[in-house]
């Protein structure tokens, strides 16, 4: 196990977490652009609302403007970003500069995957790297961060000071189930977890209680994902396409009857939401509005949740107060 590492104070997600408060991010797809005016428009609407914004690397195994460029940018429009950052596309060599990029740029929060296979893409012929597992790109970050040298031995003069994140996919465990893949990025240095999706309550809790038994809610700061869901379709498509998504039937029939299935979508979202807060375990959410950007602002203040809530003198979810 991994000595414990100090997370950056001066990340604004960190203190918020840090404060018992319950936390709130979304993120955004850099576009394919070399222009920053349209990176900067898509994220204007979402500060002061998000405790901190992920930019994603290379979603869906498809070029867009560099996270880490596009992270910068944010940091200079006054954003909190989460860097996403893959081990698909470049080697340690690599790897290690660009962590050392983040900290010259006043990124805080760094969130480790391995990336989407090259394959899904729209240059199939591409060839990842995965020179590292995500769980050795943790170990590699918190060794640059505490003691601040890389893995050849050589001292880092400013060493960058992270909050490193891991993803997890929520599954409903079954007996005798342990959370080792989640407990390892913990013992590698992964101070927080942003799930994919799972919009079933039922799974949710029972997942959060393993995790709990493991003493990983103890350890780490549990982002559970969600989002907006445009129709029952796009219910049906989001799990037999993405990855460890959980869509449960009620859900999907409900949407199904509805008048507006989009409206009816936000509407679910929302009411999760006053579930999870509720849920022992659950520091806050990740909201991926996808194709949905517009709908965050609705969402968190129907919700009450968020910075400009918190910030409105509003009472903290009675999970938290």
């Amino acid at each position: 196990m991994a000595p414990p590492i100090s997370p950056p104070v001066g990340s604004a997600l960190v203190r918020t977490l840090l404060a018992g408060e319950f936390a709130v991010t979304a993120e955004i797809v850099p576009p394919l652009s070399s222009d920053p005016a349209s990176l900067i428009a898509k994220a204007r609407p979402l500060l002061g609302l998000v405790d901190a914004l992920n930019v994603t690397d290379g979603a869906g195994a498809r070029s867009h403007l560099s996270s880490l460029v596009a992270a910068g940018l944010l940091v200079q429009e006054g954003h909190e970003p989460i860097l996403q950052f893959t081990t698909r596309d470049r080697n340690r060599l690599a790897l290690q500069s660009d962590v050392l990029g983040a900290g010259a740029l006043g990124i805080r929060n760094i969130l480790v995957l391995g990336g989407d296979d090259p394959k899904a893409g729209d240059q199939p012929n591409a060839k990842p790297v995965f020179d590292l597992d995500s769980g050795a790109l943790i170990a590699m970050i918190r060794e640059m961060g505490e003691p601040g040298r890389l893995p050849s031995g050589r001292e880092i003069e400013a060493p960058p000071k992270l909050f490193i994140g891991a993803a997890d996919t929520p599954i409903d465990p079954p007996a005798g189930w342990l959370p080792d893949r989640l407990a390892s990025k913990a013992d590698a240095g992964a101070q927080f977890v942003q799930t994919q999706f799972c919009y079933d309550i039922g799974i949710v809790r029972r997942y959060l209680a393993r995790l709990g038994d493991a003493g990983l809610t103890d350890r780490m700061f549990i982002l559970l994902g969600i989002g907006p869901i445009a129709s029952a379709r796009s219910a049906r498509w989001m799990v037999e396409n993405l990855w460890g998504v959980i869509i449960s039937d009620a859900v999907i029939d409900r949407l199904e009857g509805a008048a507006d299935e989009k409206a009816e979508g936000r509407k679910i979202c929302i009411e999760f939401i006053e579930q999870v807060k509720d849920i022992g375990g659950v520091a806050g959410v990740h909201v991926m509005a996808i194709n949905q950007d517009e709908a965050i602002a609705e969402i968190l203040a129907a919700a009450q949740i968020g910075p400009a809530h918190r910030a409105a003198g509003m009472p903290l979810p009675s999970s938290m107060a």
